[in-house]
């Protein structure tokens, strides 16, 4: 027989933010204890409301899951005698296992035989269990920030004044500061303010609904969504959409209650990006734009609670918001007055870092090494790159971002075209922020993503270059992001951007800043790129140890990274691909041992082949077949072939195991080693060019 398993657990209001995760993480946390718990379980399903977060698991087993188990004792020449007698060893072994010692079996081990005694656990009640393992549960679920209150130990996201446990129809009894478990939850806080009493589990979500509270997330978005684009129909218009926010609003109430207001058109000559976010960001408001996504005077607000009058409520709405929007226009209107120059003249007094001086001085770095990109890719572009990074940070002395924080780079590409900039200017200082998070938005202008490189590499190289690199569990100037965003820009637009150079340029624009070692902070800095590199083919779907294999040779061409990791991925699918990788990785394990000894020079650095010491034929085979194939290898690479260029060096294969089984590389003649090395080493340095084919698995 099973049941229905509910735990609720009701409290002040959480904050909207925390609540998907603490269900998730609720849920997860519940039913790992109750597999280890050997209770058997069906499904789960959360619901939650600002003030509540439920668990429902159906098909809970009555009790534990029996277990066997079989437990060793001492070998069996140990336990008997040679008459088959049992000795104080297997007599004290069955008393501690509490069996007797006719229970005693023997059974063939890889060390031999050994007694051993088989015991069956039988199944505690799951409900008993439960009353242990859900007091658990709820402390362990996790949130951003937790609150104690009063002199409990208990902490959570907010005071908790219920917590509902039932298994079918009878209570999981436990305790958890202040309160006790119960089948007494609450409704509404206005709407129906007094407690509900469950019978069973499988009635909560009626229950609630009776007493106004949509519990279900899923069912309460739903019908937001529905409501809101029905009230913006009646306006005239359609929602903006935006998911976030319906997201958001979902997490702000129990109950739903929609309703649609005006505000004043004169307030539509202010940018459509600041009225937005006045609605949204303070009021929680949706936007409401008409068939050609022009903005309209109107929002649609919703409420946790009906009202008698809903007149009253959109009045209210209606001069709440009319206050906020007074604000961004006193803002907007006050900003427009100072040119950009003045602007960008006030960050001097804006602090980018204590040790590294104030976003004025950052801007100056930007400058520089956007112009440094510029002459890599695009030199065309200087002027207007240029002047995009002279002006990307102006806004941040507006009182608008000051307001609003989230509108820098829409405020400062507004106030760019009132300054009169070019169009490609404005556009730049807008997307270089670009990516603001992971999977979002990446610049569409080739200013753009070279502004925003150059800026996100001037903030990796800077905090690198004074020691604050990121740690397991902090990153507090967000450097993975911003690496990832460098990364994720290059190989979208495709850039022939040299990495190491790149690091080169803004590390040498930051000298007179840096308190850590040159070298060393170079040499951190491609590490750190190189583990995103890493992480981004890995999650692209590429194996790890092809992975391993191409960024070990470079990472300075990521564009190229990727396209080789391609090609070798497809070279891999081939059947004769392990034979083939086989004969490679001999080929450059030898050399990494030989340059490890100091046999031959480090990697760059090469010996002249002397065909004149070749001793057989398979030695000129070899020579004769790398000559041959090397500048068409070179010419592919070149045109970025690597597929055409890798098929051409797996015909290397049969005369380099023809030369393995013909001669003995480390022979005793040094002059003759020292030639089988040098031809090796040109061998090993032509398959580096797409990757390390030791790392690759066979």
């Amino acid at each position: 027989m099973s049941n229905t398993l509910l735990v609720e657990i009701v409290t002040e209001e959480i904050p909207a933010g925390y609540i998907p995760p603490a269900l998730d993480a609720m849920s997860q946390i519940a039913r790992d204890k109750l597999s280890h718990a050997r209770i058997a379980h069906g499904a789960a399903r959360t619901y939650g409301t600002p003030r509540r977060l439920a668990l429902v698991i159906e098909d809970v087993a009555e009790s534990q899951t029996p277990v066997t188990e079989e437990i060793l004792g001492p070998p069996k020449n140990v336990a008997f005698d040679g008459q088959g007698n049992p000795t104080k060893a297997a007599v004290g072994f069955a008393k501690n296992q509490g069996v007797s010692v006719r229970r005693l079996a023997i059974k063939p081990t890889a060390k031999g035989d050994y007694v051993y005694v088989k015991k069956t656990a039988g199944g505690r009640s799951s409900r008993k269990v439960l009353s242990q393992v859900l007091p658990d549960v709820i402390r362990s679920i996790p949130f951003p920030k937790s609150m104690r209150w009063a002199d409990f130990d208990l902490t959570f996201a907010r005071p908790i004044h219920a917590v509902v446990a039932l298994l079918g129809d009878r209570i999981i009894p436990f305790a958890l500061q202040p309160v006790k478990s119960g089948r007494r939850s609450l409704g509404h806080r206005f709407m129906h303010p007094k407690t509900i009493g469950l019978g069973r589990a499988s009635e909560y979500l009626e229950a609630l609904r009776s007493a106004y509270v949509i519990a279900d997330v899923a069912e309460r978005k739903a019908l937001i969504e529905g409501e809101v684009s029905a009230t913006a129909e009646n306006l005239g218009g359609r929602i903006l959409q935006d998911e976030a926010l319906l997201e958001t609003v979902t997490h702000l109430v129990e109950y739903v209650a929609v309703s649609g207001g005006r505000f004043d058109a004169s307030f539509l000559e202010v940018p459509k990006e600041v009225l937005i976010t006045a609605m949204r960001e303070h009021q929680k408001y949706f936007a409401v734009v008409d068939a050609a996504d022009r903005l309209l005077p109107c929002f649609v607000a919703v409420n946790n609670t009906p009202a008698e009058n809903p007149q009253v409520v959109t009045t209210g709405h209606e001069r709440v918001l009319r206050a906020r929007l007074e604000d961004a226009r006193f803002f907007f209107e006050a900003d427009i007055k100072l040119p950009l120059t003045q602007m960008l003249e006030k960050l001097k007094g804006v602090t980018f870092q204590a040790q590294l001086g104030s976003m004025f001085d950052k801007v100056c770095r930007v400058e520089g090494l956007a112009a440094h990109l510029s002459e890599m890719i695009a030199p065309a572009l200087r002027s207007e790159l240029c002047a995009a990074a002279r002006f990307c940070k102006a806004d941040l002395t507006s009182q608008m971002v000051g307001e609003f924080p989230k509108l820098q780079g829409t405020m400062g590409r507004i106030y760019a075209q009132h300054g009169g900039q070019a169009e490609g200017v404005c556009r730049a200082i807008e997307e270089h922020y670009m990516p603001v998070r992971a999977g979002s938005a990446l610049p569409t202008s080739l200013s753009g993503a070279l502004l925003s490189i150059a800026d996100k590499m001037d903030t990796v190289c800077a905090c690198f270059g004074i020691g604050l690199i990121p740690t397991g569990t902090t990153d507090p100037y967000a450097l993975r992001r911003q690496a990832v965003g460098i990364i994720q820009i290059i190989l979208d637009k495709d850039l022939s951007i040299s990495l190491t150079r790149l690091i080169e340029s803004a590390l040498l624009l930051l000298e007179d800043k840096l308190s850590q070692d040159m070298d060393e902070t170079r040499q951190a800095i491609s590490d750190f790129f190189r583990h995103r590199v890493e992480q981004i083919l890995v999650d692209g779907g590429f194996a790890k140890d092809l992975v391993a294999a191409v960024i070990t040779p470079s990472i300075d061409h990521l564009p190229a990274v990727v396209e080789r990791a391609q090609a070798l991925t497809s070279l891999k699918a081939k059947p004769d691909f392990d034979p083939l990788a086989t004969a490679f990785k001999r080929v450059v394990n030898i050399i990494k041992k030989a340059r490890q000894d100091g046999e031959i020079p480090p990697s760059g650095r090469t010996v002249e082949v002397d065909s004149g010491l070749f001793q057989e034929e398979c030695e000129t085979v070899l020579y004769r077949s790398l000559n041959q194939v090397r500048d068409q290898v070179l010419r592919d690479i070149e045109a970025r072939t690597y597929d055409k260029a890798l098929t051409t060096v797996a015909t290397l294969k049969a005369p380099v195991d023809a030369f393995f089984d013909g001669v003995m590389v480390l022979t005793d003649d040094q002059q003759i080693k020292q030639n089988r090395l040098a031809l090796l080493s040109e061998i090993s340095d032509l398959f580096a060019l797409f990757a390390d084919f030791s790392r690759i698995s066979t």
